[in-house]
């Protein structure tokens, strides 16, 4: 079955107090819709639509650059989730697989979770992503009927009993192109902020007695991006992933809480990285090398066993053959260092 990814990207993220389109603030040195993208291409997508609105141009030309391939359509006026996919309809018209629902200030959902998801969908008319909440707060709620999820409730709509629910909306889910395009158009704004919610097509289809479900993952795959310490509570958990799966791939951190690292940082095995080690984008460290306390590094190459630092500089273009020595305080950029030699 063909699967096509619409990623939700029109917000403003206004309680970011920024310039910048919350999309576009970063975790790992790449900006947040980037990482949601590359969560949904684990499923290898025939199709993968990007929703813009506030400040399309600047995030179209950013994703363009992170992300090639990507098709893009606009949300004009801010009339919620459901007017959102809606728009995206036109662009999928003859597209006859699945389609899966993501947000692009939702950054942590794994392949495996979406793999389940897509494993649900084989015994569902539509299926949808939820999860436990340890405080489940203004999260939409999902209310159950034995296996079956029959409606879910936007928390400023609730009554007490549903708040009470703890089980949330991710806002993450798949379902037939045609289906999910016939319900979008059935939608209507009654509701307490006046907006077309995806989430009404569940109650929907169970009108329609399709068959509906929700499978669940961790809540901390959900952490969406709201504010500015949503965001710093981002960067420390992409920080603590990338540095166990560096760990893990054979690299030895002698301090892993004061490394931090990029999403495209690249190891080689038995690499040693002394504490306080910056890592900017576009880092490729080859087997053996060693990197000492208080360098910064970014868009380099690093030969085997070279040595470099400590409070070392490498900016983009820098290049380390093997064995290569970079000593205390030294500058590197756009300048190649031949095997063995030493600066």
């Amino acid at each position: 079955m063909s699967l096509a990814l619409i990623v939700l990207a029109a917000g403003q993220g206004t309680r970011m107090k920024s310039d910048l389109p919350k999309v576009l603030h970063e975790v790992g040195g790449a900006p947040l819709v980037h990482h949601a993208v590359s969560a949904g291409r684990a499923l290898n997508p025939a199709r993968v639509v990007l929703v813009t609105g506030h400040a399309a141009v600047q995030v179209e030309d950013v994703v363009e650059r992170f992300d090639p391939g990507v098709e893009f359509v606009r949300q004009d006026d801010p009339l919620g989730t459901g007017h959102a996919v809606a728009q995206a309809a036109p662009l999928l018209a003859d597209f006859a697989g699945d389609v899966v629902v993501l947000y692009g200030d939702t950054p942590f959902i794994s392949a495996d979770t979406l793999m389940h998801l897509m494993a649900a969908r084989q015994d569902h008319d539509i299926a949808v992503l939820g999860f436990q909440a340890a405080e489940p707060g203004r999260y939409g709620r999902l209310v159950k009927d034995g296996d079956c999820l029959k409606k879910i409730v936007e928390y400023k709509d609730a009554d007490e009993a549903t708040r009470a629910i703890s089980l949330c909306n991710s806002g993450i889910l798949i379902a037939p192109a045609a289906l999910l395009f016939r319900l979008i158009d059935a939608l209507r704004p009654d509701n307490a902020a006046g907006e077309y919610y995806l989430t009404d097509i569940v109650e929907l289809a169970c009108a329609e007695d399709r068959s509906v479900t929700a499978v669940t993952c961790p809540e901390a795959e959900t952490l969406g991006v709201n504010s500015r310490a949503d965001l710093a509570r981002a960067e420390a958990v992409f920080q603590k992933r990338a540095r166990a799966a560096a760990m893990d791939a054979g690299v030895t951190l002698r301090d892993p809480d004061t490394v931090h690292l990029s999403y495209d940082t690249t190891f080689g095995r038995d690499v040693v990285i002394e504490p306080n080690v910056v890592f900017g984008p576009d880092v490729r460290i080859e087997d053996g090398a060693h990197i000492k306390s208080f360098s910064h590094l970014e868009g380099c190459h690093i030969g085997g066993n070279a040595v470099v630092g400590p409070y070392a500089r490498l900016r983009p273009g820098a290049k380390l053959g093997a064995e290569a020595r970079i000593g205390n305080f030294v500058e590197l950029k756009k300048a190649e260092i031949g095997t063995g030699a030493k600066v």
